[in-house]
C-alpha cells in the first residue's frame, strides 16, 4: 500500500535547519531552505563548490566536521544527505528522540517527512508528494506547472490582488519558448498587451479572448511620433485600471527603448515592472553555433547600434575605436548598413579576413546562417537575401563552429 503523507508548508525563516551531508544531493536541496529565510547549518567534512560558494557568501553555516550526537539541539528541521546510510540511520534516530522531523534521502520511507517535488508560478508553490516515487511526482509536477503556465489549467487571482500599472516584458529572441516565465505569467492577467513586431507572436495567440492586443507596429505618423504614441497609450490604459503589459523583442534596454517607456510611465505616476528578456545580441549567435566569447578568442564583446551609418552626426559610436579591438563586435540593425560597416571597420585596421557570421531570424523556424569575412560581407549579404531581423557577429569566434550546434524549432 503507498504510503501517504499529510502535506504541509512549514514556516522555517529564522529557524534552524540541520542537514547532514555536504554532497550533490544537499547542493540541490540547499537553494530552497536558504530562499525560505531558514537558518540553515550544513554538518560534513567535504563539501561539493556549490554549498562552499553558499557558505561564503553568507547564506548556511558550514561546520567541516563529521556528524556528531548532539547536533540536532534547536533544529527544527532536519535532512539527512549523506551517502553513508549508518550515518543517516543515526541522524535520523536523533531527531525521532528529539521529535524533530527528519527527511532520509537515500530512505524517504524511513524518515518522518518526506520532501516533495515543487515549483513555482506566479506565487504559487506547487508540491507532489507520490509515496517515495519520486519520479512519478516530478513529472506530475512538471506537468502542472506547463499548465499553469500555458494557461491549461486557470491560476486566476481576485480582481483586488491582480497587478497594476505597466510590465515592460522582454520576449526574447524570437522562439516563444525563450520568453521567461516571469514574462509569460505576467502576460496571462494581462487586460491589454502591446506588442512590437519583433515580439514573439505566437504568445500572442495564447492570450484570454478578452485581452485587448493592440500592435505597435501599425501605429501611425513616423518612428518619433509613433513612440510617443506607445508611451500615451501605456499611461492612459494604466490609469484606466487596466494591466498592461508591454511586450518586446530581446530584452527591453538593448536598444529596445524601454527605458523611455519607463520614464513615461514614471512622470505619469504609472509604476512600471521591469521583466528583462534573452538579448538577441547573445542568444541568436548562440543558437547558430557562433559563441560571443571563447576562452584564448575573445575577451571582450561590444554590442552595436547599426540604424545609424558611420559619419552620422547624430552617431554616439567610435568606429576608429572598434576597428582596432581584437574581441567581437556584435551589429544590431546593420543589414541595411552592412557595407559600410565592413568598410569603415577595415579602414580602421580590421583585418579584411576577419570571419563575420550573419544569423537572419535567428531561434525560429526560418533561421538562416551565412558565414563570411568583412571583405566579402557586404557582397553576401546582397547575394544571399539577406534581410532583418538579423544580427551580425564580426571576430574570431565567427569562425567557430561545432557539428552539434543548437538548431532552431522544427
Amino acid at each position: 500500500m503507498t504510503e501517504l503523507h499529510y502535506l504541509a508548508g512549514l514556516d522555517l525563516a529564522g529557524r534552524r535547519v540541520v542537514v547532514v551531508g555536504g554532497g550533490t544531493v544537499a547542493a540541490r536541496r540547499l537553494p530552497r531552505l536558504v530562499e525560505s529565510g531558514a537558518a540553515v547549518e550544513v554538518i560534513s567534512p567535504d563539501a561539493t563548490p556549490a554549498v562552499v560558494g553558499l557558505a561564503d557568501g553568507g547564506a548556511l553555516v558550514w561546520h567541516q566536521r563529521p556528524y556528531a550526537e548532539g547536533d540536532l539541539d534547536g533544529a527544527w528541521y532536519v535532512l539527512c544527505c549523506t551517502s553513508a546510510p549508518e550515518v543517516n540511520e543515526a541522524v535520523s534516530a536523533e531527531a525521532q528522540a528529539r521529535r524533530v522531523f527528519c527527511v532520509r534521502a537515500d530512505a524517504g520511507s524511513a524518515g518522518s517527512a518526506v520532501t516533495p517535488a515543487t515549483g513555482n508560478h506566479d506565487g504559487l508553490l506547487v508540491g507532489v508528494l507520490a509515496g517515495g516515487a519520486h519520479r512519478r511526482s516530478a513529472t506530475v509536477r512538471d506537468g502542472l506547472l506547463l499548465a499553469l503556465r500555458t494557461g491549461a489549467v486557470s491560476a486566476s487571482v481576485p480582481a483586488a490582488a491582480r497587478p497594476t500599472g505597466v510590465a515592460l516584458v522582454g520576449g526574447g529572441p524570437g522562439d516563444p519558448d525563450l520568453i521567461t516565465v516571469r514574462g509569460r505569467q505576467l502576460l496571462s492577467v494581462a487586460d491589454v498587451v502591446i506588442a512590437d513586431r519583433l515580439a514573439p507572436g505566437s504568445l500572442l495567440d495564447e492570450l484570454p479572448p478578452g485581452v485587448e492586443v493592440v500592435d505597435a507596429a501599425k501605429i501611425p505618423y513616423g518612428r518619433a511620433a509613433s513612440q510617443d504614441a506607445i508611451n500615451a497609450l501605456l499611461v492612459d490604459h494604466a490609469r484606466a485600471g487596466r494591466f498592461v503589459v508591454r511586450l518586446k523583442g530581446g530584452d527591453p534596454f538593448v536598444f529596445g527603448r524601454g527605458f523611455e517607456e519607463v520614464l513615461a510611465c514614471a512622470a505619469a505616476g504609472v509604476p512600471v515592472t521591469v521583466v528583462p528578456g534573452v538579448t538577441s545580441a547573445f542568444a541568436v549567435p548562440a543558437v547558430a553555433g557562433v559563441p560571443v566569447t571563447h576562452r584564448g578568442v575573445a575577451h571582450e564583446v561590444v554590442v552595436v547600434s547599426g540604424h545609424l551609418p558611420p559619419g552620422h552626426p547624430e552617431s554616439l559610436v567610435d568606429w576608429p575605436a572598434l576597428a582596432a579591438l581584437r574581441g567581437t563586435l556584435v551589429l544590431m540593425m546593420a543589414v541595411e548598413r552592412a557595407p559600410a560597416f565592413a568598410e569603415v571597420l577595415m579602414a580602421g585596421g580590421r583585418a579584411p579576413d576577419t570571419p563575420a557570421a550573419i544569423v537572419q531570424e535567428g531561434t525560429t523556424r526560418a533561421q538562416r546562417v551565412v558565414r563570411s569575412t568583412l571583405s566579402t560581407l557586404a557582397d553576401d549579404v546582397a547575394a544571399q537575401g539577406i534581410r532583418p531581423p538579423a544580427v551580425i557577429v564580426v571576430g574570431p569566434v565567427a569562425a567557430l563552429s561545432v557539428s552539434h550546434a543548437s538548431s532552431p524549432p522544427a
